[in-house]
C-alpha cells in the first residue's frame, strides 16, 4: 500500500463509526483485519480494514497501492485500454476497488488476514524510506488531522504528493 487514511471510531467525526454501530458499519467495530466496503457518491466502492479490538471501532481506508501483477486485468476492470500509468489504476480508493473488483456484496466482511480469504493483505517486508503524514482528503469533518499516510516516491502515488 502506498496511501492510507486512519479513522478513529466514535471519537472521530469523519469516521463512519462516529454515529455508533449500525448494520452498515458493524465490521468497523471489530475484530481487526476485516474488510469494510461501502458505496460512495452513488458510483464508487471504497474499502477500509477494521483495526481495533473486537467491540471498539476503527478502520484504515486503503487509498492506493502499487500494482505489481495483473495490470492487464486491472486496466480492463477500470474500463481502460493500453498501457496505463500506475497512478491511474490504483491511486484513490474508488480506482483501487474498481481495479481489484472489490464490491460491498462481494468482499464486505472478509477476513483479509486469512489465507483462505479471496481478499488478503500480506506484509511483503518492504519498508519505504519516507512516509508523509498529511491531512485526510475528501472529507468535511476533522480535516485538520494528520491521519493520511503516503509513500511519496512510489510510482502509483498521486503526482501531487510525490517527491
Amino acid at each position: 500500500m502506498v496511501e492510507t487514511e486512519a479513522y478513529f471510531g466514535q471519537d472521530d467525526p469523519a469516521a463512519h463509526s462516529y454515529v455508533g454501530k449500525t448494520s452498515r458499519n458493524a465490521v468497523l467495530f471489530g475484530p481487526p483485519g476485516f474488510a469494510y466496503v461501502y458505496f460512495i457518491y452513488g458510483m464508487y466502492f471504497c474499502m477500509n480494514v477494521s483495526c481495533e479490538p473486537d467491540g471498539q471501532a476503527g478502520g484504515v481506508l486503503i487509498r492506493g497501492l502499487e500494482p505489481l501483477a495483473g495490470l492487464k486485468t486491472m486496466t480492463r476492470l477500470r474500463g481502460m485500454s493500453g498501457t496505463i500509468k500506475p497512478q491511474l489504476l490504483t491511486s484513490g480508493p474508488g480506482r483501487l476497488c474498481q481495479a481489484l473488483a472489490i464490491t460491498r456484496a462481494g468482499q464486505n466482511g472478509l477476513d483479509v488476514t486469512s489465507a483462505e480469504s479471496e481478499l488478503q493483505i500480506w506484509d511483503d517486508g518492504f519498508r519505504p524510506g519516507e512516509i508523509l503524514a498529511t491531512p485526510r482528503i475528501g472529507i468535511r469533518k476533522a480535516v485538520e488531522r494528520l491521519h493520511r499516510f503516503v509513500v511519496p516516491a512510489a510510482p502509483a502515488t498521486a503526482p501531487s504528493v510525490r517527491s
